[in-house]
């Protein structure tokens, strides 16, 4: 995923400081590396929260080979993958903020997602709306996928299973403690705009 600066809009008042302490998913994929010689795509996905990284879980189809997202994919994902997931974890009062992808917005996916989060849903078009291209207010987006391509692109892979295999072992080798730290810019960077009502935001946020 390439990742740059835009301009976000201010959310709905009193919207940002609720969600700050309760969202409990911020979701993404991951895309191919443009500069890889690998013959295919693989697609990965991620659900990040304060107490941890759900997945990776890798786009396949019936075969076994790797696929790219659309909407189908997605809810199947969600269904088979993401919900059962979930189980291990409480999410009564915690939300799910997701991009404004079209497999995302869906209407299907949508009240898929309903089902379980209700008016905990932050999403284009959902019960809580989500300002578009802020990929600077996505931990996945500005952060994760390029932290992850950092690492396991650094041994040059050569192939598919084995760029899987790096992308499993760099997720699972991250640390509470940096999770925590990111979460914690993740809210700063939720507290300037706030206050600022969508000013862009000084170069000390970006640091980690």
């Amino acid at each position: 995923m390439h990742v740059h600066y835009v301009k976000t809009q201010t959310p709905p008042n009193g919207v940002v400081g609720k969600l700050g302490e309760e969202v409990l998913a911020q979701v993404s994929f991951l895309s191919p590396d443009h500069d890889s010689k690998l013959p295919e795509t693989l697609t990965a996905w991620c659900a990040l929260w304060a107490g941890g990284i759900i997945g990776p879980y890798f786009l396949k189809n019936d075969e076994g080979h790797n696929v790219t997202v659309n909407g189908d994919r997605y809810r199947a994902m969600i269904t088979n993958f993401f919900s059962p997931e979930l189980n291990n974890h409480d999410v009564q009062e915690l939300c799910f903020q997701q991009d404004g992808a079209t497999c995302h917005t869906a209407r299907a996916t949508l009240d898929l997602l309903k089902d379980t989060f209700g008016d905990r849903l932050i999403s284009r078009f959902g019960p809580v709306n989500w300002p578009p291209r802020s990929c600077d207010l996505t931990p996945l987006g500005y952060f994760l996928w390029g932290y992850v391509k950092s690492l396991v692109y650094a041994e040059k892979p050569q192939t598919l299973d084995y760029l899987e295999d790096n992308i499993c072992r760099v997720i699972a080798d991250i640390r509470p403690q940096m999770l925590e730290k990111l979460i914690e810019n993740w809210t700063s960077r939720l507290d300037y705009i706030r206050a600022s009502r969508g000013s862009p935001m000084p170069e000390i946020i970006f640091k980690m």
